[in-house]
């Protein structure tokens, strides 16, 4: 069922390697799904369904608006490097499913086409010419993934030209490019940042496209956040409106991990551990002193998942603090109250508040202006320092006999800038070879407008619209948080909510025990 399904979803392929796409395309060759061009000309979903539940959230191919095109051997299977390798390409049936925690009556529900190399390319290697760009905040991993696209292209399917765009989408229509090799990248995995520089905003759309069309690019990488993938749909809309044969693919990067329906955004697990060092300064310091407070503040400004995982390997934090869950300071089962206890209790303590937390608070007392930086983002309060100061007069208060309420020594730490600026660790070296050469694969296979991220374990290309539809967040209702409640023994500091909404939370972290960095294990 699967296969029949699939294979009328990519283009046909004749027994010479060569074979074209008729002038229908495959939007009328998809049996129980459809590809389709809305009024505003941007491309609908392309779903296909199947039996029990079965849908294929499929991406953008060539042959969906260009027709008669010539295909090619994929020359990967060709390779030395891959001849030991018992199978190189992957099946066109095969699809990752989004859920994978199922009862027996469950229906198959929503799945991804795998990501990897294909028989058939729609790419000679002579013709291509490749670009990358770097795009948004800096986070680690950004150099691997250049490294990995550019030794991909070279070393897989003999590709010589590639060239890095430099400055961010800017960079298209105002600066030079970078030309790229194995030579010039081969060490740039072990420096932080991004060697093509980067920035935020500077996106016009036309001025982009024009620019890839003058400079003859028909593979476009674009590396960054949900802003930065917005903007890569916007150039791959233009790009299909244009009739172009220009691959656009995403490698979506946000150290807060704030990305849906993939497993975690690569950088994540570099920061959670760099955010160990704060951590365990904090405590030093905290655990020097007589009821001293270490107090650390740790990227997410929507989403806690860095404070949550820093906290949990950390075992030293008493309290955590993130954007998703709300508290209040003062009376009884307030923060202030509990770290009254637990300075009582322990002599000491550690807190780890997320840069998006208590905001709420902060607006309360100050002037919020409303700022937007260049990407849109809304400028935050620094609620490190505002929570360090409140805590100080908070202790400093005194009784009627003119004695303070307790002597504090508060140290507060903001490692941000430090953690997002190291090279990624092992594991995420790793994770961003596979998603460089699985986005190399996808180009050259003809797929455009997608992004390549893991879903289960499994690597998968996602339609442009799954990731930026959402933010992905911490459900407070879920295990994982009830997990840190345990560890650090702080209260939940429960609000007065509306039952509907905790209704959709819990339904939320349900659906989310597929395997996510969010989800229950």
């Amino acid at each position: 069922m699967e296969a029949s399904m699939l294979s009328s979803a990519v283009p046909s392929m004749n027994m010479h390697g060569k074979g074209t796409e008729n002038s229908t395309s495959s939007v009328s060759k998809l049996k129980n799904g459809s590809v389709s061009f809305s009024a505003a000309g941007n491309m609908e979903p392309k779903i296909v369904k199947g039996e029990d539940g079965y849908v294929l959230e499929d991406v953008p191919h060539f042959t969906d608006y260009i027709p008669n095109l010539p295909t090619f051997t994929n020359p990967l299977q060709a390779n030395s490097a891959y001849s030991i390798a018992r199978k190189v390409c992957v099946d066109c049936d095969d699809t990752i499913a989004q859920k994978i925690v199922v009862h027996k009556d469950s229906a198959r529900g929503t799945h991804f086409r795998r990501a990897g190399a294909t028989q058939q390319v729609y790419f000679e290697s002579d013709e291509v010419h490749a670009c990358i760009v770097t795009c948004g905040g800096l986070c680690p991993g950004l150099n691997t993934v250049i490294r990995e696209i550019v030794c991909g292209l070279y070393n897989m399917y003999g590709v010589k030209k590639v060239v890095g765009i430099d400055g961010g989408y800017k960079g298209f229509y105002s600066r030079n490019t970078v030309p790229l090799t194995p030579k010039v990248v081969n060490n740039i995995h072990k420096r932080g940042g991004t060697v093509l520089g980067t920035s935020r905003g500077g996106h016009d759309t036309k001025k982009i496209v024009d620019s890839i069309q003058d400079r003859g690019i028909n593979q476009v990488y674009i590396i960054g956040g949900d802003g930065t993938q917005k903007g890569a749909s916007f150039i791959f809309e233009e790009i299909r409106r244009r009739g172009l044969k220009v691959a656009v693919a995403g490698i979506p990067k946000t150290i807060d991990n704030d990305i849906p329906v993939i497993d975690k955004s690569f950088g994540f697990d570099t920061a959670v551990e760099e955010a160990q060092r704060a951590i365990n300064a904090a405590h030093v310091e905290a655990e020097s002193m007589e009821n001293g407070i270490g107090l650390v503040k740790l990227m997410g400004r929507h989403s806690g998942f860095i404070a949550m995982f820093a906290t949990l390997a950390s075992r030293d934090v008493d309290c955590c603090l993130i954007p998703e869950s709300p508290f209040y300071l003062e009376g009884p089962g307030g923060l202030f109250h509990f770290i009254e206890k637990r300075l009582k209790e322990n002599g000491h303590m550690v807190i780890v508040i997320a840069e998006g937390a208590g905001q709420e608070l902060v607006a309360e007392e100050s002037q919020a202006t409303g700022q937007q930086d260049a990407s849109g983002n809304h400028v935050l309060q620094d609620i490190g320092i505002w929570m360090s100061q409140k805590i100080k007069e908070y202790f400093s208060r005194t009784d009627e006999t003119g004695e303070k309420l307790m002597a504090v020594t508060l140290k507060y730490i903001d490692p941000t800038y430090m953690i997002r600026a190291v090279p990624s660790n092992a594991s995420d070296n790793v994770y961003c070879t596979l998603l460089a050469q699985c986005a190399v694969h996808g180009a050259m296979a003809g797929y455009t407008g997608f992004t390549v991220a893991p879903v289960n374990g499994r690597n998968a290309y996602i339609p442009f619209y799954r990731i930026t539809e959402k933010r992905n967040k911490v459900v407070i209702t879920d295990r994982m948080w009830a997990r840190l409640l345990s560890s650090t023994n702080q209260p939940s500091f429960p609000v007065v909510k509306d039952s509907s909404k905790i209704s959709k939370e819990e339904e939320e972290g349900d659906r989310r025990v597929d395997g996510s960095a969010s989800g229950s294990k």
